[in-house]
């Protein structure tokens, strides 16, 4: 007994900045507050579920807006503070990078909770635990953006997924949404082994799972193809996440047959959290290993630019047009990264571009999804002929889509385009034969996307639409009005004045600066 006594008196517990934590905590106890009303009011909860869920995601950003006042955006904070081990303070870092990151997971939820309200309803679905289940998702992506652990990473990724495997299979009577989720379930499963085993070779290269640790590590002596091997089965792993090419293959599937929220909030905040990641591990526990990640992501952004975009053109399904539409960009985004191990100055851009693309790819792609569900409560269909004529019988839904259509293909003035400026300009700056090469690939793409988004656009304006939607209105509910609302007016405004957006995603990441100076 004495030497555990002893040990046991050795222990001190470390530090914890609750005001780092508190995020995270707030959205714990909102999540905790859902699921009471479930166990409390049964049926009779279903009326305020979303409400509390959507109300209890708006009170999380207040700590979050105190903590960038406070100065954390310029001076970094560590969550957990320990004396006696001083690598403790390096497993959870909240900073500027961490702070907007989390800022957009919340928004975005809270705009599927509006996307979700009367479809769940409407749906003879159990409310109190899919609201549950999205805030204990979101809280994995919230954890996700301040990770500098492995095992933290691991924790949050499983987090975030485990419910989302089940939100995808909501539709618990539809064969294609119980397919849905159990192809969503087994490649998920299969991307975190592989992803697991690769962990499992860095920690016993580095002896240590934090990610500072292994970046000292893998850039010293040692074996290089043990370590190369560890880095692409992390990036492999992460790369189903993002569902880019090739293994996004469970995407189109998943997206067909999930609750339409469901897969909006897939396509948007589960890709965003997967880019999190992918560059927390890359620019802190990577950055001198180049030579290994960089080729990697170079060949999976030019696949998935241009496998996405090609597959987009054949499809006569919108869900799954849009599918193959974010692997697309998930393309995009990748390109930003393969080419940021070239310095300090261009992972910065790198990172501000991605960080500007996913702010930007938030709004124009819930906005399209919210509209593919209304046009969908209409006509009971997801086919891409059911938007014919769209213009004559609802032309405000027209004028708007069309609005994310040219968003989503980098037409001036709208965001889309400084988004794919930003990713431009960092390849550019790149300053080598590889980037311009992605450039030149990125720029065929934008003009391929535009041939399916310019007929989609085409069906609403053009074609003529079916006479029973003609003498009828479309029935908006005032959720989704507000949905709508918000993403147009942010796909605007991001386009026409991009400081709005810079302004965030401009940030420096001290985490990236030690990690490049160690």
């Amino acid at each position: 007994m004495s030497p555990l006594l002893a040990f046991a008196g050795e222990f001190v517990r470390p530090d914890i900045d609750w005001h780092a934590l508190a995020p995270e905590l707030t959205l714990l106890a909102v999540g905790a507050i859902v699921t009471l009303i479930d166990v409390i009011f049964l049926e009779r909860g279903k009326a305020i579920s979303p409400t509390v869920a959507g109300l209890g995601l708006l009170v999380v950003l207040i700590p979050i807006i105190t903590l960038a006042v406070d100065g954390t955006a310029s001076n970094p904070r560590n969550a957990f503070t320990d004396t006696v081990n001083s690598s403790l303070s390096e497993v959870y870092v909240v900073d500027g990078y961490s702070l907007i990151l989390k800022a957009l997971f919340i928004v975005i939820a809270y705009l599927i909770v509006l996307m979700s309200s009367n479809y769940i309803a409407e749906g003879d679905y159990w409310e109190s635990e899919y609201y549950g289940m999205l805030l204990s998702s979101v809280l994995g992506m919230m954890v996700m953006a301040s990770a500098r652990d492995l095992v933290t990473v691991f924790v949050a990724l499983e987090l975030l997924s485990i419910p989302a495997y089940l939100m995808a299979t909501w539709r618990k009577r539809d064969l294609r949404s119980n397919e849905a989720g159990l192809k969503y379930y087994l490649n998920g499963v299969f991307a975190s082994a592989l992803m697991l085993y690769g962990m499992s070779l860095l920690f016993g290269v580095a002896g240590s799972t934090i990610l500072k640790d292994i970046n000292k590590a893998v850039a010293g002596p040692g074996s290089s193809a043990l370590i190369s091997l560890g880095i692409v089965l992390v990036i492999v792993g992460f790369a189903f996440k993002v569902s880019s090419v090739p293994f996004h293959l469970w995407a189109p599937d998943t997206y067909e047959g999930a609750p339409t929220p469901v897969t909006a909030f897939l396509a948007v905040a589960a890709k965003a959290a997967g880019f999190v990641a992918l560059m927390n591990l890359i620019f802190v526990g990577f950055w001198d290993r180049s030579d290994v990640y960089a080729p990697a992501l170079w060949i999976l952004a030019a696949l998935s630019m241009t496998i996405g975009n090609l597959s987009a053109l054949r499809q006569d399904n919108i869900i799954r047009l849009m599918a193959y539409s974010g692997v697309a960009q998930a393309g995009f985004m990748l390109a930003a990264l393969a080419v940021a191990g070239e310095g300090l100055d261009v992972a910065q851009r790198s990172v501000s571009a991605v960080v500007t693309y996913l702010i930007i790819y938030a709004a124009m792609n819930l906005g399209a999804f919210a509209i593919i569900l209304t046009v969908a409560r209409r006509t009971k269909s997801a086919d891409v002929t059911s938007f014919n004529g769209l213009f004559q019988w609802s032309p405000a839904l027209a004028v708007v889509m069309t609005l994310f259509l040219a968003s989503l293909a980098g037409i001036p003035p709208l965001g889309g385009w400084y988004a794919k400026f930003g990713v431009f300009t960092a390849l550019i700056e790149a300053g080598n034969w590889w980037g311009y090469l992605l450039a030149g690939l990125a720029a065929v793409n934008t003009v391929i996307a535009f041939g399916y988004y310019g007929k989609l656009a085409s069906r609403m304006w053009f074609e003529e639409a079916p006479e029973e939607f003609e003498t009828s209105p479309i029935n908006i509910p005032f959720a989704l009005q507000a949905t709508l609302a918000i993403t147009a007016i942010t796909t605007v405004a991001f386009g026409v004045y991009p400081a709005m957006v810079t302004h965030f995603s401009d940030v420096d990441i001290p985490s990236l600066a030690s990690a490049v100076g160690s």
